[in-house]
C-alpha cells in the first residue's frame, strides 16, 4: 500500500485494461501545500507545512517533501519543525483553497453530472454514462488529470474501478500525480494483496483488533470465519468488512447528500481554567455552528462538545435534542449543559462544538408552538447583517470582552469542518 509520503507508488501503463470500470476517485495531491506553491512558485520542491506557527498551531497539510520527514496532518507545527527544520511554514488561506476547489469541481462536472464531493479536494465521478461523449473510463481519467493540470496548475491522482471502494484504494496507491486502473475482473486479486488497514473504515483500533487475531491482509479477512471478525469488530463493521474484502460495494455515486456533521473548535495559546471564559467560547462556537447550518439549509438533532485538557486527555459528550434545530441559542444551551457536567480536572487547551445527525431544514415540520421563534428572528437578522457587513460586525455583548486583563483571548483558530462519509 502506498504511504502518505508518496513511497510505494503504483500506477497503470498507458494500455491498462479498464473493462467493467466506471467509477473514478479523484484526489488532489497535497492540496493546501500545492495551492501555496501556486501563489508562491519559489516554494516548489521545498518541504512545506501549512499551519499556524504561533502558539499551538497544528499541521493542516504538508508537501510530500515534508511528509518524507514524518510530518503529518494534525501534528503540532512545532513538532513538525523538529522533524523537518528546513520546512517553510505557510499560514492556511482557506478562501484560496475554496477558490481552487471550485475550479477543480467544475472540471469534474464538465465530464459527468454524477459527481460526489467527499471534501474540498476529492470526489467520486460516475462516468459510465459518458462513454459515448468522452471514451472509456481510463481515457476519461486521463483527460480529467490533464485538464486539472492545464487549467489549475495542480496535480491529482485518480483511481479507476468498478466500485467506489476499490477506486478510492487505487487512487491512494497512485499518489502522488498518478493513475491506477483496476479492471472489474482484477478486483479480487487487487484486494487480496492489500493490508487490512486499506479497507474503508478500518482505523487504528480496528486494525489492532484484527492484527491481534493474525488478520493483517485482506486475504486474511477472506480466510477468517465471520464470528472471528464479529468478535474483533462488532456485528455491523464485521459485516461491512466481510463484503468489502470480497469486492461487494453496492453504493452508488451520490450527487446530493447532507454532511453528517458541522463543527468548530478552538485551541488556546495558553491553557484556560476560567469557567466564564470557557463558557463564553462555547457560546461563540455554537453561534458559528448555527450560522453554518442555516447557510446550508440544515438542522441538527444531536449536539456534541469536545474538551481537551492540558495533558492532551480529550473527551467528548453529546446530547440528542427533542427537536432538530439550527438556532445558535439552542445549540449553545445544549453545549453549555454538557460542559457544566464535565469534571474539569485541570486547565483546558481546546474546546469544540459539533452539530450531528443533520437533515434538510425543509424536512422538519415545526410544531404547533415554536419555542425558538424569537431567537429565529434575532439570528435571521444577524445573518443578514453578516452577509452585508461581514462576520463579527454584530455579535453578543458578552463576547465583546472575552479577555483576561484586557487582552483578547489567546487562541489559535481551528477552521470549521464539514465531515462526510
Amino acid at each position: 500500500m502506498g504511504r502518505g509520503d508518496g513511497t510505494g507508488r503504483v500506477v497503470s501503463p498507458e494500455d491498462a485494461d479498464d473493462t467493467g470500470t466506471g467509477i473514478l476517485h479523484v484526489d488532489m495531491d497535497a492540496f493546501y501545500a500545492a495551492v501555496a506553491v501556486l501563489d508562491d512558485p519559489s516554494l516548489a520542491g521545498k518541504p512545506i507545512i501549512v499551519g499556524a506557527l504561533e502558539g499551538r498551531g497544528v499541521v493542516s497539510s504538508a508537501s510530500y517533501e515534508a511528509r518524507r520527514y514524518g510530518v503529518r496532518s494534525a501534528m503540532p507545527v512545532r513538532q513538525a519543525l523538529n522533524l523537518c527544520p528546513t520546512a517553510v511554514v505557510v499560514h492556511p488561506a482557506f478562501e484560496r483553497f475554496l477558490e481552487e476547489s471550485e475550479k477543480v469541481m467544475k472540471i469534474f462536472h464538465d465530464f459527468t453530472p454524477i459527481v460526489e464531493p467527499l471534501s474540498i479536494d476529492e470526489a467520486f465521478l460516475d462516468v459510465r454514462g459518458a462513454r459515448r461523449l468522452w471514451g472509456s473510463p481510463g481515457q476519461i481519467a486521463r483527460m480529467v488529470r490533464s485538464r486539472v493540470r492545464d487549467e489549475t496548475g495542480l496535480a491529482c491522482s485518480v483511481g479507476v474501478a468498478a466500485t467506489k471502494h476499490v477506486a478510492k484504494m487505487a487512487s491512494t496507491l497512485a499518489k502522488p500525480d498518478g493513475m491506477l486502473i483496476v479492471a472489474e475482473a482484477d478486483s479480487q486479486d487487487f484486494l487480496h494483496r492489500q493490508p487490512v488497514r486499506a479497507l474503508w473504515g478500518i482505523g487504528p483500533k480496528a486494525g489492532e483488533a484484527l492484527a491481534s487475531r493474525g488478520i493483517r491482509t485482506v486475504a486474511d479477512v477472506l480466510d477468517s470465519p465471520r464470528p472471528v471478525l464479529e468478535r474483533a469488530l462488532g456485528h455491523a463493521m464485521a459485516d461491512r468488512v466481510w463484503h468489502l474484502a470480497r469486492g461487494v460495494d453496492p453504493r452508488g455515486v451520490e450527487t446530493e447528500r447532507v454532511e453528517k456533521s458541522v463543527g468548530h473548535e478552538e485551541t488556546f495559546h495558553t491553557d484556560i481554567s476560567d469557567t466564564a471564559v470557557l463558557r463564553s467560547e462555547l457560546r461563540r462556537l455554537s453561534d458559528r455552528v448555527g450560522r453554518r447550518l442555516r447557510r446550508n439549509g440544515w438542522e441538527a438533532s444531536t449536539i456534541s462538545i469536545k474538551v481537551r485538557f492540558a495533558d492532551f486527555t480529550t473527551i467528548t459528550r453529546s446530547h440528542t435534542l427533542p427537536e432538530s434545530t439550527s438556532v445558535g441559542q439552542r445549540i449553545g444551551d445544549a453545549a453549555l449543559e454538557l460542559f457544566d457536567a464535565v469534571d474539569r480536572i485541570m486547565a483546558i487547551r481546546l474546546v469544540g462544538v459539533r452539530a450531528e445527525k443533520l437533515r434538510h431544514a425543509s424536512s422538519t415540520a415545526l410544531g404547533l408552538w415554536d419555542d425558538d421563534e424569537d431567537w429565529r428572528r434575532v439570528e435571521g437578522a444577524l445573518d443578514g447583517a453578516t452577509a452585508k457587513f461581514g462576520r463579527g460586525a454584530i455579535t453578543r455583548a458578552n463576547l465583546l470582552d472575552r479577555a483576561r486583563g484586557g487582552a483578547g483571548l489567546p487562541s489559535h483558530h481551528n477552521p470549521g469542518t464539514l465531515e462526510v462519509e
